[in-house]
């Protein structure tokens, strides 16, 4: 191993790092998941980011020193390498990674305002038993693409650098764009299921980060990671029909059931002063049916 590649191992696993240390300051996903606020939907896609990168960055050492490694190559082949095109190379693998990261970025920010917000306004006004049979529907469709011919093709590209590089050459800057964004769409084919997850149900903890993030490593390091993600996927079928039936509640129902303690703290009313003022107006009542003359049942 040739200290480019070192320097970019240590990198990616250095920022990988470093997200791990910012997510766990993250502020409650719960509360921001509620609205359209521009400031918030911000505070999100952070956050957000900074959860692709803890996760997914690991996963694709293998990617990354790959690509390095055949530009180098290719660039050696025409003319000696200098520090112009050292500072390309470079350039071109941050392009690379970034791309990669936009496309979560993207897909954080299609989950919230196409899925987060609407389906809140939506459950507001349904029971915990509808909620459950939504929920676990969503486990059981996202169990079942585990099996699913387009998983398995996606989890091909990412388990195999050299096949994806040889279906999605480009050289140059254009390449290092296009093929980084190729690279973060074949990625979303694969682990979609898990993000939508962690935004539908609400499990955004570090705990299960770090659960997901085992899972997509063991996919894509492994050569049969695909035993992996349908022994996971099963388990997804499993949670599911336990939610239908009620067995289980796999979801943060605090999520789509908050809205009326938000208004009453926009107010200024406390939980507490809610049912304190609620238990007072019931002894109002009780009073007034105690006393003669004041409204109530004489007996």
């Amino acid at each position: 191993m040739n200290k480019p590649q070192k320097i970019i191992i240590v990198s990616l696993l250095f920022t990988a790092a470093l997200s791990w240390y910012f997510s766990t300051m993250q502020p409650d996903m719960m509360n921001i998941m509620i609205g359209y606020n521009p400031t918030l939907i911000s505070l999100f896609i952070a956050s957000w980011t900074a959860g692709m990168a803890a996760m997914m960055f690991p996963a694709i050492i293998p990617m990354v020193v790959l690509y390095n490694k055949l530009i180098t190559n290719k660039q050696s082949e025409l003319f000696a390498v200098t520090i112009h095109t050292r500072f390309s190379h470079t350039f071109n693998i941050i392009l690379f990674v970034g791309m990669y990261l936009i496309i979560w970025a993207l897909t954080g920010l299609g989950l919230l305002l196409g899925w987060s917000v609407p389906m809140n306004f939506l459950m507001n006004n349904h029971s915990n038993n509808d909620v459950a049979i939504i929920f676990g529907s969503i486990l059981i469709i996202s169990g079942i693409y585990q099996f699913t011919p387009i998983k398995n093709k996606c989890i091909g590209y990412c388990e195999s650098p050299l096949s994806f590089f040889m279906k999605r050459w480009k050289s140059g800057t254009a390449g290092a764009i296009s093929m980084g964004a190729y690279h973060g769409l074949y990625c979303l084919g694969c682990c979609w299921p898990y993000f939508l997850i962690m935004v539908a149900l609400g499990w955004m903890s570090v705990v299960l980060m770090s659960l997901f993030a085992a899972i997509i490593f063991g996919e894509k390091m492994w050569k049969k990671g695909i035993w992996v993600a349908r022994c996971f996927g099963i388990a997804l079928i499993i949670l599911g029909v336990s939610s239908i039936l009620g067995l289980i509640i796999p979801y943060d129902s605090m999520m789509f059931m908050h809205t009326e303690s938000n208004t009453a703290d926009n107010m200024g009313i406390s939980h507490n002063e809610k049912n304190h003022g609620l238990n007072e107006s019931k002894s109002e009542i009780g009073k007034k049916a105690d006393i003669p003359g004041g409204g109530g049942m004489k007996m």
